[in-house]
């Protein structure tokens, strides 16, 4: 794993956390929470997934930390954060993050990572065979690294769709005029 690869994942993760923020401030405090549909998430849970999955990856995972999340009520919580406040846990996040991405050498891309899960959400998530009994699995860092940036993409992209189909505004969200 080359700097330049982890480079390139901190400035894809940081354009679109500049993206997601952008949409926040276009978005009042109940559109931010609204479900187009039941079932549906709203701009609101997607920032709190985010962070989580973030901080569950590089912060616990990577960095060794404890894992804190509790990734089955990221889309169940309802208006729990203000605009600010999700701002904050965002950019926070990524402070963190950014912290345990900045040791990293080029030695460590092979090395095995694990990311851990609750019980309860490790169970809720999908049905698990006997094989995946422990909550968590390991993956080559490199690989952690695109993963998280990959998912991280995903859901900015749903972000800036839902913020689009909320707010009737003819502005650049990403920065392109298409």
């Amino acid at each position: 794993m080359t700097t330049a690869y982890t480079d390139e994942i901190i400035r894809t993760l940081n354009t679109e956390l500049g993206r997601i923020l952008t949409c926040l401030d276009m978005l009042s405090d109940d559109q931010i929470w609204r479900r187009l549909k039941p079932n549906m998430n709203s701009v609101g849970h997607l920032c709190v997934h985010l962070a989580g999955n973030e901080r569950q990856h590089f912060i616990s995972g990577i960095g060794q930390e404890p894992n804190i999340r509790e990734r089955t009520l990221e889309f169940t919580v309802e208006h729990t954060y203000t605009r600010e406040q999700l701002k904050q846990l965002l950019s926070l996040t990524r402070e963190q993050s950014l912290s345990v991405l900045s040791g990293l050498s080029e030695k460590d891309g092979d090395r095995p990572v694990f990311v851990p899960y609750s019980e309860e959400d490790w169970h809720a998530m999908k049905d698990r065979s006997q094989e995946e009994a422990e909550p968590g699995y390991t993956r080559p860092l490199q690989i952690i690294l695109m993963q998280v940036c990959e998912h991280y993409g995903y859901h900015t992209g749903q972000i800036v769709l839902l913020t689009k189909l909320l707010q009737d505004e003819d502005r650049s969200i990403s920065g392109y005029k298409h």
